[in-house]
């Protein structure tokens, strides 16, 4: 791993669809060894998929709800059931075990109140819950997939910076 990797890494979260000549510009190197870099990447895993992110507006999942759920309880069973009870709600797009007084945190897009509150019925429906607190985002402040990266001591800028 080097800084034309993660000027790669950085260049493919800002824009998945460069073709490897565009990145290979970019970075200045040829397009041969860009590819064989990019593909390296991939096969160790620092490259887990290629997509297109949508708006949620056009989409019809402009809502944002933040989700903290207490358990009803702690054994390894009930965790497995939690998991797969939310598998199937396509809803949540993130979920997280967490530490503290909440037990996990879901981030949720439905399109309106209505449809979350179909959803939360879902939800209590498939598994048992201590308490669930919903909180509904006014205005998103700041959004990115990209990752900081900072690997074996090596940093680059973001592609916004460079």
């Amino acid at each position: 791993m080097d800084s034309s990797d993660l000027k790669i890494l950085n260049l493919l979260q800002s824009d998945a669809s460069l073709t490897v000549k565009d990145i290979a510009e970019r970075i200045h190197l040829s397009t041969t060894p860009c590819w064989k870099r990019i593909q390296k990447l991939e096969e160790k895993g620092f490259i887990k998929a290629r997509v297109a992110l949508l708006d949620p507006t056009k989409v019809n999942a402009s809502v944002t709800v933040f989700v903290a759920i207490k358990a009803s309880q702690h054994s390894r069973d009930w965790i497995e059931e939690f998991d797969a009870a939310i598998a199937g709600l396509p809803e949540i797009m993130e979920a997280y075990r967490m530490s503290g007084e909440v037990d996990y945190l879901l981030r949720v897009a439905v399109p309106d109140i209505d449809a979350y509150d179909r959803f939360y019925k879902k939800l209590i429906d498939r598994i048992e819950l201590s308490n669930v607190t919903s909180s509904f985002a006014m205005e998103q402040i700041k959004y990115t997939t990209a990752l900081p990266i900072s690997i074996n001591g090596i940093e680059t800028a973001t592609t916004a910076d460079q």
